[in-house]
């Protein structure tokens, strides 16, 4: 250890001080806050090489649903109705 024991103990902070803490918004309807991503490059399995992931936070609920590379916005917009 460098310096005396007083030095060592008086020593400035070098990090941040942190803030306050912010409650996180209550969710009050299923199916309201989701997210949507896309797992790609997987093997062409019956047409289909592409996987749709919806979730759910509220419900903490997934829905897989198996597509191309390449989906149109209508196609997406479908296929988010037909299976979600």
């Amino acid at each position: 250890m460098e310096g005396c024991n007083l030095c060592q103990k008086m020593k400035n902070r070098t990090e941040e001080i942190a803030g306050k803490l912010k409650l996180q918004e209550v969710l009050e309807k299923p199916w309201t806050y989701l997210t949507v991503d896309f797992i790609t490059k997987l093997p062409v399995v019956a047409g289909k090489n592409t996987i749709l992931v919806v979730y759910d936070r509220l419900l903490k609920m997934t829905h897989f649903v198996a597509t191309m590379k390449g989906t149109s916005a209508k196609e997406l917009a479908r296929l988010f109705r037909d299976n979600v």
